[in-house]
């Protein structure tokens, strides 16, 4: 088996976000629990897994729930695809119209859906998501890839695994288990999105955003 490292993939320093703002910042009170060194250590640790649990990963799609699922599922597809010497498919699943507080929180601007052009019948899909919290969020992605087809077998992979569950959901890849109070928010930065690799813990206090973001995952 090849190194499950691609070449050239973003080192995780702060660089300017689309707007040119730098968001390399720790916001006071907080901790960064995993530099981008520990981050790339924990996709390369995942994706061994799923080349070992998968029989070679060759009927495996990713896709990844947005917002930092996406980026993340895009890199473990690389890894898969350097390590087995085959493409690995990844794409992304919005679950906007499948959450179960949506009738709470209306006002929702719907994400993207991206299905690899092999589909997902009889495929192993792997769930990508950078928190996992109440599992809640990862119902509504069930639900939402029931209506796109009916895979093999479904599969989860979180980069973080803050507990307080409120569903019988459990992840079968875990970049790192950080266990947490209610009262504290984890946020995930990715180069993709926010222009450096970090996970963050801090106090509820911190900056609100969409699931796992800021802790909020659901």
């Amino acid at each position: 088996m090849h190194a499950l490292h691609p070449p050239g993939e973003d080192s995780g320093q702060a660089r300017p976000d689309p707007a040119g703002n730098s968001r390399s910042a720790v916001p006071p009170g907080s901790k960064t629990v995993l530099g981008s060194e520990e981050i790339r250590r924990a996709l390369t640790r995942i994706a061994h897994e799923i080349v070992e649990r998968t029989d070679g990963a060759s009927d495996v799609v990713l896709l990844g729930i947005p917002t930092r699922g996406v980026p993340l599922a895009h890199r473990l597809a690389a890894r898969l695809s350097q390590a087995e010497g085959h493409p690995a498919p990844a794409g992304s699943l919005d679950i906007t119209m499948y959450r179960d507080d949506l009738r709470l929180r209306p006002a929702r601007s719907l994400g993207h859906t991206e299905v690899p052009a092999e589909g997902i019948d009889d495929k192993i899909v792997v769930l990508v998501d950078d928190v996992l919290y109440s599992g809640r969020t990862v119902r509504a992605a069930l639900d939402a890839l029931g209506d796109l087809g009916r895979p093999r077998a479904v599969q989860l992979a979180v980069l973080v695994d803050r507990g307080h569950r409120e569903l019988p959901i459990r992840p079968d890849y875990v970049g790192k288990n950080l266990p947490t109070s209610q009262r504290e928010v984890v946020r995930v930065l990715l180069a993709e999105v926010d222009g450096q690799d970090a996970v963050i813990l801090g106090q509820d206090s911190a900056e609100p955003g969409a699931d796992g973001a800021a802790g909020a995952g659901r």
